[in-house]
């Protein structure tokens, strides 16, 4: 089964909410029931929000791509107009949509987690496994 077959699949089974203040509020629920901050994922004009709760799939629709700084950090993330992640506690994983600036070349960012809660970092990961950890305060 391919894998494009597979989240087909994950998004039928899926509860998905429409609207931009359902689905803000949504977004900020379901980032509270992982225990991650809430400013991760500072999307605006979000349209859809979609979650199946038995794979931890997820996926979050904006309007338009959006760049976003975390001025305490001092980084620009882009976010696609579709971000896709599977979920756990304090973490995503498998992360789509979601890219950072790291010098003068963007990077995609394919996880995101919170390991220790008393550390107070989130760390950023790519694919090839190399990643930075910041002070969750900046994301708040």
């Amino acid at each position: 089964m391919s894998s494009q077959h597979q989240i087909s699949s994950l998004r039928e089974n899926a509860v998905v909410y429409t609207g931009e203040d359902i689905c803000k509020q949504k977004s900020m629920e379901l980032l509270d029931k992982i225990n991650l901050p809430r400013g991760l994922l500072p999307l605006e004009g979000i349209v859809e929000v979609g979650h199946d709760e038995s794979s931890g799939f997820i996926w979050l629709k904006q309007k338009k791509s959006k760049t976003h700084v975390f001025r305490e950090i001092d980084r620009r993330v882009w976010y696609d107009t579709e971000v896709t992640a599977f979920v756990d506690d304090r973490r995503l994983m498998r992360l789509t949509g979601v890219k950072s600036k790291e010098l003068l070349i963007w990077v995609t960012i394919a996880d995101i987690s919170m390991e220790d809660p008393s550390s107070g970092n989130v760390t950023f990961a790519t694919g090839s496994g190399i990643s930075r950890s910041f002070p969750a305060s900046a994301f708040e």
